[in-house]
């Protein structure tokens, strides 16, 4: 049973220290780019979009295919910074436990 009980503290130790986590990712600004910097999105650790800017040179007629594209490849990039970040302070946090596969314990 003291196996159990040392077990079970390490388990809500880890649940504080998720739930910290969660905490700081939401505090989290990521930025996406593309098109060499001409377009900048920014993400909040909630995965909200922030912010956009559009380089000027792009905003000519016939330009707002390639605008969209810009704007989605700089949402991919900005996502995909997120998910790192997140997988990562989950994994710290999660600590000896990370990838046990507990019940109702977040994969990483």
């Amino acid at each position: 049973m003291k196996d159990l009980g040392g077990l079970m503290k390490q388990a809500q130790a880890m649940q504080q220290k998720l739930a910290e986590a969660q905490e700081r990712l939401a505090q989290l600004v990521i930025e996406g780019t593309s098109g060499g910097g001409m377009v900048k999105l920014t993400l909040k650790g909630t995965g909200e979009l922030a912010s956009v800017e559009i380089d000027e040179s792009l905003l000519a007629p016939g330009e707002g295919e390639v605008i969209s594209d810009l704007i989605v490849a700089a949402h991919a990039d900005a996502k995909r910074k997120l998910d790192e970040q997140q997988a990562e302070m989950m994994r710290n946090a999660a600590g000896p436990l990370a990838g046990m596969g507990l019940p109702g314990m977040p994969k990483f």
